[in-house]
């Protein structure tokens, strides 16, 4: 499966955007999906996954109730709302796919990765 992010830009503290990732590929749905970003000078981090179904998300402490994760399978694209940014939730966020049988949060669980999309908030 090949993926491409979409929707980062520029925004101020306590606004929302929300990031797109289509996947291309007829097996999409038997993937569970995962949003993951990097900020300058520290390591990618996870933030936030979705089972192929859709009835099953975790987050990363830091982002629980302000993200949402979600899914259309028949658009073959992932969404993440993010609400109430913050200035450190600023980084690269990247879409990523991984044929586990569970929500994974692990890096090296994810071997799909797409292109990341920036997202910069403004205090």
């Amino acid at each position: 499966v090949q993926l491409q992010a979409s929707g980062g830009g520029l925004v101020q503290a306590g606004g929302s955007l929300r990031l797109s990732c289509a996947a291309s590929g007829r097996t999409f749905s038997r993937y569970v999906m995962g949003w993951f970003r990097q900020a300058p000078g520290k390591e990618r981090e996870f933030v936030a996954a979705i089972s192929w179904s859709g009835g099953s998300t975790y987050y990363t402490d830091s982002v629980k109730g302000r993200f949402t994760i979600s899914r259309d399978n028949a658009k073959n694209t992932i969404y993440l709302q993010m609400n109430n940014l913050e200035p450190e939730d600023t980084a690269v966020y990247s879409c990523a796919g991984t044929r586990s049988s569970r929500v994974a949060a692990q890096i090296s669980e994810y071997g799909y990765w797409g292109q990341g999309t920036q997202v910069t908030v403004s205090s």
